[in-house]
């Protein structure tokens, strides 16, 4: 299906303002006939619809749906087997659903056990390619509500039978009920429904390891340095990584023209350093449908020597091709973009916000990356609301297309209001979203939406405030975008590893967290955190732990042996191990040791492994077909990482409910493209254990089950009615203001790429003794002043040399 830039991103994010409508609920009365019982081994009541209710459903069966449609709901004799079937219908349709689902009632609907899976089963027969099986939940304390669409029905003219296994049980749920959902004009009949739980899973294996490692995993530092200074890692759809350095924050370098990266493979450990044509240095970068990776934006020049002009964005675009490994030039954006985000959409479009232009202003430009053209659009093709979203504002893509900004930015302060907002790019607007905590300490906290993306709910970890320059903390939140007004709540705080505060590691006490933070999702469905720091650019944070988003927990595990504070990036490789690089502290040195994590999972005996996967193109609403060696619990696709600066907004993992015949394994692949944008995905096979397998690679492109028609995916009616305050376009402007020192560095002193923090830790106290006897600890060596002006007063005998004998001695 061809993309219209403009238009079709505004169908993919229109605003559904429709609330699900679950009408004719039978919860007894008189019945025509005795109920058709469960079978011991079916949990369904009813399930060929044989017994008839008091109204115009069977019994045990009910209608619901949303939206602006015309439908109908009828019993039919045309039926699988016995007499009776269930047809639902579209005769017309702009946006919504109807269903037919289980009674949502203690006497309707099975009960299920926490954490146990079933394997659900009907027969149908459809004239419309939007169709699929819908699977809700009641939560003992919140009632019932949506859980996922497990698999679309093909189009099918004879009686077929679609089977499915559904992820397992969230914790507090204690029945389910399911059904088929039409979304598009056109019929479903189902019949002889059937529902059984998957026996347990094989007893837990021996451990392969130590008993440390098989509960906390493994660091190994490579034998082998990383040869550039890179800050940006992108994983590619061959498995290598590339890792961009451009200057590497090196002003000698950037003076010489010597920009590089580099590709990582690691099936043989060996880097090549690759021509790098700009300095790329905090650009943005997002892999595109086709595997290559638009790079925009990046340094155009380093802070004048007396802190009056700050960092520069130039207007430039490149894209890398992993098959020639080079870059290639694309049309400029609009703007220039130091530090901006970069989110693909779910027509394959990429939208990118803030960052700093070239004269070091911030830029209000929205820029968007066309698909179909392969160019960024001119400014008047690109809604805009002029609005300043600051720098690397984390910019996560909802499954209704609409943009969460979940609140992690970099440098500084958040945005006016409350911190986080949803983006509608069709009406223009942006609407707050409540609940951030200390929203003006959350610089280089990381977002990551938890797995799987289906559940739509997005976690934010840790932060701090360079300007002011407190403690980082030790915050988490937690916001479901599947609330019609969707909140932060508070998470579990993170837990406390050991801090360097200049004399090496001691454990952290008090409220004390940590910013630079890394989280990578892993392909057991967890979120591994590691990494971080005390403060701007300084005294490093030793701490890892693995997030459960099923409990909520934190799980402290084994902890890097490197610092990995301010330039670091952490991210999953095929293999499901973790690689961690860099570290860029105030004195400018640069840590060049690799480290890799073995997580827990992979300690746990032999792993599965996908024999083969029969196609490696994959379309939406597909059922796929892989072999395996032995019985999997599960599979998904993990999306590659292109991480920065604790911001990959692109990162996810998408749950494929299973269909399982022995070896053979057919994956449901989701409809929905806001949910998987096109492009290459991990696939992973997990077993019972949550032992995964080797990745193997897929493409997922074209929305087949669309195809016929023009209609949206299945989008139920999520975060519809935020009651937060509603900002439209406001007038056209050139820039926002952005002082020279946004990165907290006071350019009085050293060279470019040091950063004398022009606000010390709390601790520190405000003189030229014990400011300099910090930087001392803190390894920053000789620095010049630059220019007349010591505004920190460290060079009290003003010879041009900061913190020298004759400034500290006797000096307060």
């Amino acid at each position: 299906m061809r993309s219209r830039p403009r238009r079709s991103l505004r169908a993919i994010s229109r605003r559904r303002t429709s609330a699900l409508l679950a009408v004719f609920a039978l919860t007894g009365g008189l019945l025509l006939t005795a109920p058709e019982p469960a079978s011991a081994a079916n949990l369904i009541t009813n399930p060929g619809f044989e017994t008839a209710g008091t109204g115009d459903m069977p019994y045990c069966w009910e209608k619901s749906g949303w939206g602006d449609n015309d439908f109908t709901f009828e019993t039919v004799a045309d039926a699988h087997s016995g007499d009776r079937a269930m047809k639902v219908e579209l005769t017309r349709r702009v946006d919504g659903d109807r269903k037919a689902l289980i009674t949502e009632s203690a006497e309707c609907a099975p009960v299920v056990t926490e954490g146990k899976q079933y394997d659900l089963s009907l027969w149908y027969r459809t004239t419309t390619p939007d169709a699929s099986l819908t699977l809700f939940r009641h939560d003992a304390t919140a009632g019932w509500q949506y859980w996922t669409d497990l698999k679309t029905l093909d189009l099918a003219a004879d009686w077929t039978q679609a089977s499915v296994r559904t992820p397992e049980v969230p914790a507090g749920t204690d029945r389910i009920s399911w059904g088929v959902s039409v979304y598009g004009t056109g019929s479903a009949t189902t019949d002889d429904y059937t529902m059984e739980q998957v026996a347990d899973p094989i007893p837990d294996p021996e451990c392969t390891g130590t008993a440390e490692e098989c509960a906390n995993g493994r660091w190994d530092v490579l034998p082998t340095e990383n040869p550039v200074r890179s800050m940006h890692s992108v994983v590619l759809h061959n498995g290598k990584v590339l890792l961009i350095a451009g200057s590497g924050n090196d002003p000698e370098m950037f003076e010489a023209g010597t920009f590089t990266s580099a590709v990582y493979d690691p099936q043989t450990g060996d880097y090549k350093t690759i021509p790098t044509p700009k300095d790329m240095f905090c650009a943005g970068h997002v892999q595109l449908k086709d595997g290559r990776v638009l790079v925009m934006s990046g340094n155009l020049g380093y802070p004048s020597a007396d802190g009056t002009i700050g960092y520069q964005g130039y207007k430039d675009s490149y894209v890398f091709d992993p098959e020639t490994e080079t870059y290639l030039k694309t049309n400029d954006m609009n703007d220039g973009h130091w530090y901006p985000s970069a989110t693909v959409l779910g027509n394959g479009d990429v939208i990118s916000f803030g960052g700093l232009r070239e004269d070091s202003t911030g830029s209000v430009t929205a820029e968007l990356w066309s698909d179909e053209q392969q160019k960024w659009l001119p400014t008047w093709q690109v809604n805009q609301t002029w609005s300043y979203w600051g720098l690397y504002p984390s910019m996560i893509l909802m499954q209704d297309g609409r943009l969460f900004y979940s609140g992690s930015h970099v440098f500084g302060n958040n945005i006016p209001g409350t911190g986080s907002a949803i983006y509608d790019y069709g009406a223009n607007t942006i609407t707050e979203v409540p609940g951030l905590q200390r929203k003006d300490e959350r610089d280089q906290s990381m977002s990551v939406l938890l797995p799987p993306a289906q559940d739509q709910k997005v976690l934010t970890i840790g932060g701090g405030n360079i300007d002011s320059n407190p403690d980082a903390n030790r915050l988490t939140d937690i916001i479901d975008l599947k609330q019609p007004d969707p909140t932060y709540v508070a998470g579990p705080p993170l837990p406390q590893g050991t801090v360097d505060l200049g004399n090496g590691p001691v454990p952290q006490t008090g409220d004390q967290g940590k910013m630079y933070v890394s989280a990578v999702l892993l392909p057991d469905g967890k979120v591994l955190e590691t990494g971080g720091a005390l403060h701007n650019r300084a005294n490093p944070v030793f701490e890892t732990s693995i997030f459960d988003p099923a409990t909520e927990t934190f799980d402290p595990v084994a902890v890097d042996p490197e610092a990995r504070g301010y330039h670091s990036s952490a991210f999953l490789l095929p293999d499901g191990r973790v690689m961690t690089t860099g570290d860029n502290p105030g004195n400018g040195s640069w840590n060049h040791d690799v480290s890799i994590y073995t997580p827990p999972y992979l300690l746990k005996g032999e792993r599965p492994t996908i024999t083969s996967v029969i196609d490696t193109e994959w379309n939406y609403g597909d059922t796929q077909r892989i072999t395996v060696d032995r019985p999997i619990a599960k599979a998904e696709l993990i999306r590659p990482a292109a991480v920065t600066h604790s911001s990959d907004p692109n990162q996810r993992f998408v749950d494929l409910p299973l269909s399982v015949d022995g070896d053979n394994v057919d994956l449901n692949v989701t409809s929905n493209p806001n949910l998987a944008p096109p492009g290459w995905y991990m696939l992973f096979a997990v077993d019972a254990n949550g032992v995964p397998s080797v990745a193997k690679w897929v493409h997922l492109d074209g929305p087949q089950a669309l195809s016929t028609k023009d209609a949206s995916a299945h989008v139920h009616s999520f975060a519809d009615a935020p009651r937060g305050e509603v900002t439209e376009a406001g007038e056209k402007r050139a820039s926002q203001p952005v002082s020279p020192t946004v990165s907290g560095c006071d350019r009085h002193y050293g060279s470019a790429n040091v950063c004398v923090p022009t606000a010390f830790p709390a601790e520190v106290e405000a003189t030229t003794a014990d400011r300099c006897t910090w930087l001392k600890e803190h390894d920053y060596g000789r620095l010049e002043v630059n220019g007349k002006d010591d505004p920190l007063k460290l060079d009290r005998n003003r010879d041009g040399v900061a913190c020298g004998k004759g400034d500290v001695r006797g000096k307060r």
